[in-house]
């Protein structure tokens, strides 16, 4: 898919000029001729010279260029102008096609007599096949290689870096060896000059294709789905593998051919036609490809998403191919690295979190690991910047010349670029960043709860501290980074940022003095802050109000009441703050037995519970000193109050209890042990007994109604 749209015009790049019919000279001349066409400046001059016509010429050397007038208007007129002078000529030239491509063939066999048409193309079937045996040879020679490769165990992380490293390392050897057996051995002897170019240039076609091959097999495995980098079904990886081959082939034996035209002195008019209509056989089977393309994952049914895409791409496509006959090819190429680069960034993003997916995992982790960022971004970069550059070759800008040149437009665009690649440092650095704190956030979620020792202690608290400064640290650390890069992009634009700085010192001042409020919570969280008094996930106290900390901003704190309530402070309404998450808690309980209880039995029954418990793995781990008696706490009016104790992890005090309380409860009623309850005795009997009783049912009687 990549490779289409380039594809597409490619074929009938080149300069277009007006130059007047000439007899066939010397191809050497030719060779030189068509050098210097390829200089921009020579080739904007005859486009203008084109569009002018002779008198237009006489005025323009009188008069300043219409560019220099600034003038819109006349800039779209002298396009139009100059695209219907080219659209003339194409014209005028479609007669004379035939004789022209007659004259070049009678060229060719003149220059052809003493080897023939035969021996050329024996001499490149015969370097063909020596690549081809070359290459058959390493085949052999690196068996050994490829079982060990075959081997790579592709679970891993290690193991998928490393098949990549070897299949890249595998495939540049097969380039290198076909190159080597086919045009380094039609190198080593002396060919005439025609011979040379035409068999050279047919070898490179056929070196181009196995690349592209090696790539598509590098890339999309076709056949070896566990070494494809690019997640996709099988039947799509093998349609695009094919369909690639069979564009760049088309692409390169038409850039081949019309590069020996050229030579044999095809004239410049009939050398594009000829491009136009092989440009029509691309685009052709562009859109071929592009309609019978499976779906990305295989599957045969096809959404109106899909066809809604497929329309838009052949839309995109045409209207990039109708720009060829505009008579420059710039806006033509400007349009395929357009559409190529986010379809490029895709693929890139695609390969790298397939590639770096964890061990034994189908599909990438949520946090992408520093490594992805690294290659990604970096990829990002390349491309972003391949294709600028391309834009500024094929647009004709120098960018060498733009340090030497102090115009307006120079200014811009070489602000612009610097400010593009401030912007690139910038994106690189924070996804870099982004991807190192949000590693380190997770890490503390995960490692952020459990371990008994003092070791474990330390590492729970400064995980939670990390899960509470590190937010705020990435939130500061993208406000910086912004900041910072558009002050330099401007500063590269030739805007003088002193001024801006000075203006928001002022405009900060005032914010400062008429935002009290909003200083004073700022303030007042980055000192609760530096002191620790909280962490996300601890549960706190302020004033009348209480929760779980579940988040917070530069100005205020939400708390999670356990009841369901949110409740959102500003920080600068913050008092003093009880922290009840903080290292452990002691709960004490108390329980009253009737004063005829033998106190020496309950001792042994609280230290056996408490075994229990320290033995129960669900509650070790939280248990800091396990349940204990600590002897009569009070000798109340109907009981004895006996107080015990334990010491536990913060929150996790209130299961142990309950837990606690239960087995109290079971082990008391087995040995006999009652707990006190308050009663009422009515002591008397007789007559004063049954009037107490009869009192008591006359006031439970209901008043009687009025009369």
């Amino acid at each position: 898919m990549l490779l289409f749209a380039v594809l597409l015009g490619l074929a009938v790049a080149g300069p277009v000029s007006a130059q007047a019919p000439a007899p066939a000279p010397a191809p050497d001349k030719l060779h030189t001729l068509a050098e210097l066409l390829q200089d921009p400046e020579i080739r904007g001059w005859l486009q203008s010279q084109v569009a002018a016509g002779p008198a237009a010429q006489a005025t323009a050397a009188a008069a300043p260029a219409p560019a220099d007038a600034g003038s819109m208007k006349q800039s779209m007129s002298i396009g139009i102008d100059t695209t219907r002078a080219f659209l003339r000529s194409l014209v005028a030239a479609a007669p004379t096609l035939p004789a022209e491509l007659g004259q070049a063939w009678h060229v060719l066999v003149l220059d052809l007599e003493g080897q023939g048409l035969i021996w050329t193309a024996v001499s490149l079937l015969l370097f063909v096949g020596l690549g081809f045996g070359a290459e058959k040879l390493y085949w052999r020679l690196s068996a050994r290689f490829r079982r060990r490769l075959i081997d790579t165990h592709l679970e891993t992380l290690h193991g998928r870096l490393q098949a990549v490293w070897l299949r890249s390392l595998y495939g540049l050897g097969l380039v290198f060896v076909f190159g080597v057996g086919s045009i380094g051995a039609f190198l080593l002897f002396e060919w005439p000059p025609l011979l040379q170019q035409i068999v050279l240039s047919y070898l490179l076609l056929v070196l181009i294709v196995r690349v592209t091959l090696v790539l598509g097999r590098i890339i999309l495995a076709p056949g070896a789905e566990r070494f494809r980098l690019v997640p996709m079904a099988t039947p799509t990886a093998h349609y695009w593998f094919v369909w690639a081959a069979v564009l760049v082939g088309w692409f390169f034996f038409i850039q081949a051919t019309l590069d020996n035209l050229e030579t044999l002195g095809l004239r410049r008019e009939a050398w594009y036609l000829v491009g136009l209509a092989s440009s029509v056989v691309m685009l052709g089977l562009t859109l071929a490809a592009v309609w019978r393309a499976p779906t990305f994952d295989g599957s045969d049914r096809v959404g109106h998403g899909h066809r809604v895409g497929t329309w838009l791409l052949t839309l995109y496509l045409v209207v990039v191919w109708l720009l060829l006959f505009s008579g420059s090819v710039a806006p033509f190429y400007v349009g395929v690295i357009l559409l190529l680069l986010p379809i490029a960034l895709r693929g890139v993003h695609l390969a790298v979190s397939h590639v770096l997916r964890p061990a034994g995992a189908e599909a990438a982790e949520p946090v992408p690991s520093l490594l992805a960022v690294t290659l990604e971004r970096g990829f990002r970069a390349l491309l972003v910047i391949g294709a600028a550059l391309l834009i500024a070759s094929v647009s004709g800008v120098d960018l060498s010349s733009l340090t030497m040149r102090d115009t307006l437009s120079t200014r811009l665009l070489r602000g612009a670029i610097n400010a593009a690649i401030v912007f690139l440092v910038a994106n690189f650095a924070w996804h870099l960043l982004r991807a190192w704190i949000d590693q380190r956030i997770a890490t503390a979620n995960v490692e952020g709860h459990g371990g008994t020792d003092a070791t474990s202690s330390d590492q729970i608290r400064r995980h939670a501290r990390l899960r509470t400064l590190l937010p705020i640290l990435k939130n500061v650390l993208f406000v910086v980074l912004a900041v910072m890069a558009g002050l330099i992009a401007l500063a590269a634009l030739g805007v003088e940022i002193g001024p801006l700085i000075a203006g928001a010192g002022v405009v900060g001042l005032a914010v400062g003095f008429g935002a009290q409020t909003l200083v004073k919570d700022i303030i007042s969280g980055m000192f609760f802050l530096f002191d620790d008094a909280f962490r996300i996930g601890e549960y706190i106290e302020s004033g009348s109000i209480r929760g779980t900390v579940e988040g917070f901003s530069l100005r205020s704190l939400k708390l999670r009441h356990q009841r369901g309530a949110l409740h959102t402070i500003p920080f600068g309404a913050l008092d003093k703050i009880t922290n009840y998450s903080r290292d452990w808690v002691i709960d004490k309980m108390t329980i009253s037995v009737t004063y005829d209880t033998d106190l020496d039995k309950i001792k042994p029954i609280v230290k056996e519970i408490g075994q229990a418990l320290q033995a129960d793995p669900l509650f070790a781990p939280h248990i800091l000193e396990t349940l204990k008696m600590q002897g009569v706490d009070q000798l109340g009016d109907f009981a004895i109050q006996i107080r015990l104790k334990m010491m536990t992890k913060p929150g996790e005090q209130f299961v142990i209890r309950r837990k606690a309380l239960a087995m109290i409860k079971k082990a008391f009623d087995a040995n006999g042990i009652a707990f006190a309850f308050p009663t009422v005795t009515v002591a008397g009997g007789g007559a004063a007994t049954g009037a107490v009783a009869q009192h008591a049912l006359d006031l439970a009687k209901p008043p009687a109604p009025a009369g």
